[in-house]
């Protein structure tokens, strides 16, 4: 039986991700961060399965991830743990910095030290790409990010790559573009959009307030992508892949989508709100998955206008339960 090691596994990859190794078989560790309140709910239909175990660790402490490798002696390791929000990051720019760029260096060296023929994945990001320089981005495009937690994304990417190049680790980079499911934080802007077409719908909210319609996203769907993060540990040599759909479609079709999904029209709800805007945007993201297809065998298998419509419905579905005094899964 593998064993495998995944940082974030409360979040939205983690869970999709911790599913998809439980079914093949391993034996799965999650870090968890230690809270006065449970956060555990993505994880609750795979809680009870005893080949899941939870552990208390950070990536801002370097000692509890040397002490949870050296424990556990993982196969596999999955960073996804991160601060992930892209505007969040403008605000506690120090602290993204910390966990999401010097927290990989922390599990790097702490598996060199403890498990250093251990396969490492690690959760890079289409926001390296920033103000593009080539369109479709590729492997080989320029990085130029333009928030914090881009910067942070490009130092991991390269400490990814040094750490390979310098210690003969089996190390992958997964330059991972948007990607969404019914599990995506209510404040990123897809879930946020689903999220109030279903309250609208219910008569639970009268408007949402958005910020840029103008920008342009790549967007997949989070059980495609996990798939692809555990292909690239299974090859035989480690390398660096963009896993993407090759289809790019603008905050403002969104909304347009999702609505109409309702039987309702955007126009009629949504709002602009300065106070969302970043202090540098991003315009157009669109990834070229073409390497990935042809080493992994990966392509993705939701495109746009079905993700959009799983989401919509799973938010109408879970406010319908709620306001019946019931609780669904995701």
């Amino acid at each position: 039986m593998k064993k495998a090691l995944i940082t974030g596994i409360t979040g939205q990859d983690g869970s999709y991700l911790a599913e998809l190794l439980l079914s093949k078989g391993y034996d799965v560790h999650g870090v968890i961060r230690r809270s006065s309140s449970f956060n555990t709910e993505r994880i609750d239909n795979i809680y009870s399965n005893k080949s899941l175990k939870l552990h208390y660790g950070d990536l801002s402490d370097s000692s509890s991830l040397c002490k949870l490798l050296d424990k556990i002696n993982p196969d596999e390791i999955y960073n996804i743990g991160a601060q992930s929000h892209v505007k969040v990051s403008f605000n506690i720019p120090e602290y993204t910095g910390d966990v999401t760029g010097l927290g990989t260096i922390r599990l790097l060296d702490a598996i060199v030290q403890t498990c250093p023929k251990a396969k490492f994945y690690q959760a890079s990001s289409s926001e390296m790409f920033g103000k593009v320089q080539e369109i479709p981005q590729k492997e080989t495009t320029p990085f130029y990010p333009r928030s914090p937690y881009g910067v942070a994304k490009v130092y991991s990417y390269w400490a990814t790559v040094n750490y390979r190049e310098s210690y003969d680790m089996f190390a992958c980079n997964g330059i991972l573009f948007n990607h969404e499911s019914p599990r995506r934080g209510e404040t990123f802007v897809t879930r946020k959009i689903t999220r109030a077409v279903a309250r609208i719908k219910l008569g639970l909210q009268d408007k949402l307030y958005l910020g840029n319609l103008d920008a342009k996203r790549d967007w997949g769907y989070a059980p495609d992508y996990v798939e692809a993060m555990w292909l690239m540990l299974q090859q035989d040599m480690p390398d660096d892949f963009v896993i993407a759909t090759n289809e790019t479609h603008s905050v403002r079709e969104f909304c347009e989508k999702a609505f109409a999904r309702a039987n309702m029209d955007w126009g009629d709800y949504v709002e602009f709100d300065e106070k969302y805007l970043r202090p540098a945007e991003v315009d157009l993201l669109i990834g070229d998955y073409s390497k990935a297809k042809k080493s992994l065998g990966w392509e993705p298998r939701v495109k746009f206008n079905e993700l959009v419509d799983i989401m919509v419905d799973a938010d109408l579905k879970l406010l319908q339960e709620e306001k019946a005094g019931l609780k669904i899964r995701l």
